[in-house]
C-alpha cells in the first residue's frame, strides 16, 4: 500500500493517448482498435483488462500485476479492478504492473483506469461473523450505518465509497482513478425500494463529485448486474436518463456532472443491453441500453465478455460459423463482443498468462465490420 505523498501523480489525457494509440497503430494493431471516450477525446482500446476472477495468494498476484504490465506494453490501455476484489489483493496486483510498465516507457497520461466500490471489502477474507466486522470495520469508523447495508456485503453510503475509493488509489499507486464506478446499486433495491436508492446515489454521487474536485477521480459511473438487462417494468430496471438526472441534482444547478460510464454484461449468451428495446431517452425514441447510452453521450464498457469463462471453454455455432478465422472459442467470444456497435471496451478477466495470449490476438484482429457482426445476430434469432 502506498502512502499518499508516495501517489504516482496524473491521469489519462488525449495527447498522450492519442500519442499511444499512433505507436500501436504503427506497430500492426487495426484501425478501429482505439476509439474516443465520449466528450474527451481520450483514446480508449477497445479490449481492457478486467481483474475479478483468481484465487488469493501470491502466485496470482504475481500472474495478475504480469498481465497488466505486458497489456499496457501491447496496445491495451484500459485496466478494470475492484476494492474488494480478491479481497484487495487485485488493486496491490494492478499497482505492481503498473508501475512495472512505467518503468518500461509507459506513461501515466496514456493509459485509463477504473476502480469500483459497494461491496465490502474484507481485507482479511470473508469473516466468520459479519455483523461483528460491519460493526468495528465500518460502523466504528464512521464510515457507514446499518441502513446502508443490504443482503449483508452491499455498503452504500458516501463515507464508505469514498474509503473505497482511497483504498484503490494506496493500493494501485495512483493518485488520480481516471474514473469510479458505483458496484450494482440494484443490489439494494430489494431491501430498501428503488426510491430509496436514488436518494442514497444522489448523495454518493455529490460525493463523487467532491472527490472529482479534490483531484482523486477524474470521472465516474455505475457498474451493474441487472439492471441493463432486465424489463421496464422490473424493480431492478435502470433508465438512463434517470440516472443522469441523479448526477445533474448531485452536481448542483448550472454544474457539469461527471457521470460517464456505465458498465454492463454483455456477451452472446447475455445480449439483452443490445436486444432489448427497453429505454426512452428523452430524443423521441426507445432504444436499447447500449443504443441510448452513445445518445446521452454515455460511455458503455462490457463485462462478462467471456461468461465467467465459459465462453471461453464452450463454442457457440453461430460465432464459430462467423468467424472462423479466429484460433477458438475464447478469441470468438471476445470478438463478437469488442465488435458490437456501441460498445467502447470489452473487459475480459484473466488472472492466468495463458489468457492474455488469446486477448492480445483479438486486438491484432480487425473488429467485424457491421454487416457481419449485424448478419450473426439474424443467425442467432
Amino acid at each position: 500500500m502506498h502512502s499518499e505523498a508516495d501517489l504516482i501523480p496524473g491521469a489519462a489525457n488525449s495527447l498522450a493517448s492519442k500519442q499511444y494509440a499512433e505507436r500501436f497503430l504503427a506497430a500492426g494493431l487495426p484501425e478501429g482498435h482505439y476509439s474516443d471516450f465520449l466528450n474527451t477525446r481520450i483514446k480508449l482500446s477497445s479490449l481492457g483488462v478486467g481483474t475479478f476472477p483468481g484465487a488469493v495468494d501470491e502466485v496470482t498476484d504475481l500472474a495478475v500485476a504480469a498481465i497488466v504490465a505486458q497489456a499496457l506494453q501491447s496496445g491495451i490501455n484500459v485496466i478494470d479492478t475492484g476494492a474488494n476484489y480478491r479481497f484487495g489483493h487485485a488493486g496491490r496486483a494492478v499497482g505492481a504492473g503498473i508501475a512495472k510498465a512505467l518503468q518500461t516507457g509507459i506513461r501515466r497520461e496514456e493509459f485509463f483506469v477504473l476502480g469500483k466500490g459497494g461491496f465490502l471489502t474484507f481485507p482479511d477474507g470473508k469473516p466468520e461473523d459479519l455483523d461483528a466486522f460491519f460493526a468495528q470495520e465500518v460502523e466504528a469508523k464512521g464510515i457507514g450505518k446499518r441502513e446502508d447495508l443490504a443482503q449483508g456485503i452491499h455498503c452504500l453510503s458516501p463515507e464508505y465509497l469514498l474509503w473505497q475509493l482511497d483504498q484503490l488509489r494506496a493500493q494501485t499507486g495512483l493518485a488520480t482513478l481516471d474514473a469510479f464506478l458505483v458496484d450494482q446499486p440494484e443490489v439494494q433495491i430489494p431491501v430498501i425500494g428503488k426510491e430509496q436508492v436514488y436518494r442514497k446515489l444522489i448523495e454518493v454521487f455529490r460525493a463523487l463529485e467532491g472527490a472529482v474536485a479534490a483531484g482523486k477521480l477524474r470521472y465516474y459511473g455505475i457498474s451493474t448486474f441487472n439492471a441493463c438487462r432486465v424489463e421496464t417494468d422490473h424493480p431492478l430496471f435502470q433508465s438512463m436518463t434517470s440516472l443522469l438526472g441523479l448526477a445533474e441534482k448531485a452536481a448542483g444547478e448550472g454544474k457539469r456532472h461527471h457521470l460517464r460510464i456505465v458498465e454492463l454484461p454483455f456477451n452472446a449468451l447475455m445480449p439483452e443491453a443490445y436486444t432489448r428495446f427497453s429505454q426512452v431517452t428523452g430524443q423521441g425514441n426507445i432504444a436499447s441500453t447500449i443504443q441510448a447510452a452513445f445518445q446521452l453521450k454515455l460511455t458503455i464498457m462490457a463485462s462478462h465478455t467471456l461468461g465467467k469463462g465459459l465462453l471461453g471453454r464452450e463454442e457457440v455455432p453461430a460465432l464459430q460459423q462467423a468467424m472462423p478465422e479466429l484460433a477458438n472459442a475464447a478469441q470468438r467470444a471476445t470478438q463478437f463482443v469488442r465488435s458490437t456497435p456501441g460498445v467502447a471496451v470489452a473487459l475480459v478477466g484473466m488472472s492466468s498468462p495463458l489468457h492474455l495470449a488469446d486477448f492480445l490476438a483479438v486486438a491484432k484482429t480487425p473488429p467485424l465490420p457491421r454487416e457481419r457482426y449485424l448478419a450473426m445476430f439474424e443467425k442467432e434469432k
